[in-house]
């Protein structure tokens, strides 16, 4: 039956974009409803495969589709649907602060006690802060080469009523006054994100300091309050089909189908950036370390394909623990590098972060120059921690960090399109930067057993 169903799906998408090409051609007179009733068709169709599949993925691209089609063929009925994304924008909102809160917490706190750790935590922080930089660096230059969101339009000014340029620092001073909070409550209301992450790092510094038996509940709620909102995002998440389906009925009405040809271009531009990352910095990473590559490739491949096609880092932890120790990594490190990378090391994620937010700037027609982006790659830097094993959630930190420097967020609602395809690629990336780093750190120790791994 779901075999069946593609087949139709495949057939009617096929016929309405020959009778829509046929038509603009001008090598047929069709009715104008015959195109727009195979669209329709074509979309219904595809509901119906998602309906099968109960696949959230399929269902926002039918919700995507649909408000593709809306737009184009009912431009002014189209402005009416603006309230839903709206709506899951708000919802998103709400989720920023206490998900930063909780889970750089658990991230620092319960990890940065030095009497246990000691130099592994140190040298686990460092390697991973390091290519983190590197990572934002690739990934802000990717995107300011490829410019792939310059083909889209700003409409968000109207929206937002800001004017982004003027929300970003101009000064040291102003910048490094404005980093630190007088007021949580006014910063999480202001959706000052980067303030928030502050706070909470100040928080969870002072957290290690206190001793155990009080630090506990504390952490504790901590961790408690992350999974919450981990389970908070996926709840929202099920909103998603219907606000995109309003977001780009009325980008679409406004702009025309030509909105959506850049997404191809950044999805162009993620992949050939990844692959740049991993052979310009984790291979020479693992070459320096004396890393046997063929068996890391036969040790890495079964986690990194686990992630690739989940597109969760969590459902690939298991199995890149087991295989790093059998290469020949201790276990203790194992034990606190993977779980502490999936927090600090987010190779991938960061990268795609660096290209989505640029690309948000890109559709709204502004220029930013080397400084702000470099304020924003800081705020990358700190607020991205903790979120990789959960699907979607770099999202979330794309848009905290867009409404902190007030730039629109609606072109976001275009990204959702092809995030599963962009969420496969970095995930997959996640894990194997932080496979790698398992190598690294226990080379750095002098621990790494290179003998198992033959």
């Amino acid at each position: 039956m779901k075999n069946k169903l593609l087949w139709a799906l495949i057939v009617a998408a096929t016929m309405a974009i020959a009778a829509s090409l046929l038509e603009s051609w001008g090598a047929v007179s069709l009715p104008v409803s015959v195109p727009v009733i195979l669209r329709w068709v074509a979309i219904a169709l595809l509901a119906g495969y998602a309906g099968m599949r109960r696949s959230l993925t399929a269902w926002i691209l039918v919700g995507l589709s649909a408000g593709a089609e809306l737009g184009h063929d009912w431009p002014a009925a189209a402005e009416k649907v603006q309230f839903l994304g709206t709506i899951f924008l708000r919802l998103i909102k709400v989720i920023i602060a206490p998900l930063l809160f909780g889970t750089l917490v658990v991230g620092i706190a319960g990890h940065a006690d030095l009497k246990k750790v000691g130099r592994l935590g140190i040298k686990s922080l460092v390697y991973f802060e390091i290519v983190s930089v590197i990572t934002l660096v690739i990934g802000f230059a990717a995107i300011n080469i490829s410019k792939a969101g310059e083909g889209v339009h700003a409409y968000a000014f109207a929206a937002t009523g800001s004017a982004p340029l003027n929300a970003v620092p101009h000064t040291a001073a102003q910048l490094i006054t404005d980093i630190f909070p007088e007021n949580i409550a006014k910063s999480v209301a202001e959706g000052q994100v980067l303030q928030v992450v502050v706070f909470s790092i100040l928080f969870a510094m002072a957290l290690a300091l206190v001793p155990e038996p009080k630090r506990r509940p504390m952490l504790a709620f901590a961790e408690s309050l992350s999974e919450t909102m981990f389970k908070f995002t996926n709840l929202v998440m099920y909103a998603a089909p219907i606000g995109v389906f309003g977001a780009i009925a009325y980008t679409v009405g406004h702009l025309g189908l030509g909105v959506l040809l850049p997404l191809l271009k950044l999805l162009a531009t993620m992949y050939v950036a990844l692959i740049v990352f991993i052979v310009g910095v984790l291979l020479p990473i693992a070459l320096l370390v004396k890393t046997p590559l063929k068996e890391f490739l036969r040790a890495v491949t079964e986690p990194v394909t686990i992630a690739f096609a989940t597109a969760s880092s969590e459902a690939a932890l298991p199995r890149a623990m087991e295989e790093m120790e059998a290469f020949g990594v201790p276990r203790e490190t194992v034990a606190f590098v993977l779980p502490t990378g999936y927090s600090f090391n987010l190779g991938g994620s960061s990268l795609y972060q660096a290209l989505a937010l640029i690309f948000v700037a890109q559709a709204a027609g502004i220029h930013l120059s080397i400084g702000q982006q470099t304020v924003m790659m800081l705020t990358l830097l700190i607020s991205s921690k903790g979120t990789a094993g959960v699907a979607r959630a770099s999202l979330v930190i794309v848009l905290a960090a867009a409404s902190s420097f007030h730039l629109p967020t609606e072109p976001l609602f275009l990204l959702f399109g092809i995030d599963q395809l962009m969420d496969m690629g970095r995930t997959a990336v996640n894990v194997l930067g932080n496979c790698l780093a398992c190598v690294v750190v226990a080379r750095w120790e002098g621990e790494f057993r290179a003998e198992e791994a033959h």
